[in-house]
């Protein structure tokens, strides 16, 4: 007989759960009436989502003490949990943010099945702890986030998105494998650990393979990312895919990239620190200067919230790049309101396009927050959240990013860092002057069909559910600081 290893369920319940919620949802598409497929569809997903959160909470508290299951191609271990939770939240935010989405009924059920294989994807990707799993988890989810992109023919810029998020994430897919060829090459190792074991007794520490081979894989992960410089997808793709699309995008691509890049640099990489640290820094800096600056010039409100991310990811590279418990706690918990912060605002953005029924501007926002009370204060505290604003999750995700660099003995990253901030003031706190300031008359535009705009309850949900989280992690620091840290634990 062949040895096969033992099987921990747990440890993969959480991407086996959004499985199986996708293929139920793909069932639907021959064997649910078609007036019936979207709610279907929209429920099963959801369970989905939620039951790989009841999962990866279980997981996490069952789970002290991380060890590599399945032959040590996974990790268990409470920083996967974590993740996994905050990816699972994003992707049922995403959910209330899709039901009411102008989408054909044709292909809507695939539409759920995607959406949630895309989840299981990244999951399983949160806990690779091997340069095989890290690459399969990462194209699980790609894949299904080109087609996601295109899914909607009828959507102006929806088959172009699909198609250039195909090209340059197939790039930055080749970047990260030929990478991972040239670390094994060197090593003749796949798991992370035993990466840095054969560094040490082998003496590969300026080895030019490896370092070659990092350098690539840094590259790969940052596509990821949309770290600058390898961002130019993203402002062009957030625009053209289907907004419920690129809220789900924006939050948990970006988590499960920057929480694998620090895993994979940390474990697999701690005697290349010297070398991967300033490279990170620097294109932490780079991403807070293209993101901040090509802002200011946006007048498309989904152009606009890429070019954030993308200052966002600068953020949040600079607690990896402090390499420390510190840094490690800063972007778990930093990653918890920018989700929720990202998910909201691109719903409240999904909302407005439907009333209007054409792209939404900063201009076209006037008197946006007295027509829909709910919808106004949340974009504003969103906004008010990605700026560092007290009383948002914001404000204390970057200060303890910052705390880290400080510690680290980089004050001159604390400062770059907090001049891109004040850079951001610019574009939004512009955003909430349009939602208040102008009087509507000023647009001259009336929902479609006229008369009051509709209720979208279900999206009015998501996002206050995603403003709970952005203000409640203000008031709840120490618990997410406690969970962050039990997380962190695991690698540092």
């Amino acid at each position: 007989m062949i040895p096969t290893p033992h099987i921990d369920w747990l440890a993969i319940s959480a991407p086996l759960s959004l499985l199986t919620a996708g293929g139920i949802s793909l069932l639907a598409a021959v064997l649910v009436p078609h007036g019936w497929r979207r709610r279907f569809g929209a429920v099963v997903c959801a369970i989905g989502f939620a039951a790989a959160i009841g999962f990866a909470v279980v997981l996490y508290v069952h789970s002290p003490d991380g060890h590599g299951v399945i032959g040590d191609a996974i990790q268990r271990d409470r920083l996967a949990a974590l993740t996994q939770i905050i990816i699972a939240g994003a992707g049922l935010l995403a959910v209330g943010t899709s039901y009411s989405e102008p989408m054909a009924d044709d292909h809507i059920a695939e539409y759920y099945a995607l959406l949630a294989w895309a989840g299981g994807g990244m999951a399983f990707l949160a806990s690779a702890s091997s340069l095989m799993t890290l690459f399969l988890g990462l194209e699980w989810f790609s894949i299904c986030l080109y087609v996601l992109c295109a899914i909607d023919v009828e959507l102006a810029g929806s088959l172009e998105a699909g198609l250039k998020y195909l090209i340059v994430g197939g790039f930055g897919s080749a970047m990260l494998l030929f990478g991972s060829a040239l670390v094994y090459g060197a090593t003749g190792a796949l798991r992370f650990g035993e990466i840095s074991h054969a560094v040490t007794s082998l003496g590969l520490s300026h080895d030019a393979l490896l370092v070659a081979g990092l350098a690539l894989m840094i590259g790969g992960l940052g596509f990821k990312a949309s770290a600058a410089p390898f961002h130019m997808w993203t402002p062009d793709v957030y625009e053209g895919a289907p907004t419920p699309v690129t809220a789900f995008m924006s939050a948990a691509t970006k988590t499960v990239a920057l929480v694998v890049m620090m895993r994979v640099l940390v474990t697999a990489f701690p005697h290349e620190a010297r070398l991967w640290t300033v490279a990170v820094a620097a294109i932490a800096c780079a991403s807070l200067a293209v993101g901040n600056l090509a802002a200011l010039v946006q007048t498309n409100l989904k152009r606009m919230l890429a070019y954030s991310s993308i200052s966002h990811a600068g953020f949040m590279l600079i607690a990896i790049a402090a390499n420390s418990a510190l840094g490690g706690r800063a972007l778990l918990y930093y990653l918890i309101p920018y989700s929720a912060m990202s998910v909201g605002s691109f719903a409240v953005v999904a909302a407005r396009e439907r009333e209007l029924n054409r792209p939404v501007t900063v201009e076209s926002l006037a008197g946006f927050g007295w027509e829909r009370p709910l919808l106004g204060i949340g974009l504003s505290v969103f906004m008010l959240g990605f700026a560092g604003f007290p009383l948002t999750g914001g404000f204390v995700g970057k200060f303890y990013v910052f705390s880290a660099a400080y510690e680290h003995g980089w004050t001159w990253l604390v400062i770059v860092g907090v001049a891109a901030t004040a850079v951001s003031l610019y574009y939004y706190l512009g955003v909430i002057r349009a939602i208040y300031m102008r009087p509507a008359e000023e647009l001259q535009l009336a929902p479609v069909g006229g008369g009051s705009p509709p209720p979208e309850r279900i999206l009015q949900t998501a996002v206050t559910g995603a403003l709970v989280v952005t203000v409640g992690s203000f008031f709840a620091v120490q618990p997410l600081i406690d969970v962050a840290k039990h997380a962190a634990d695991a690698i540092f």
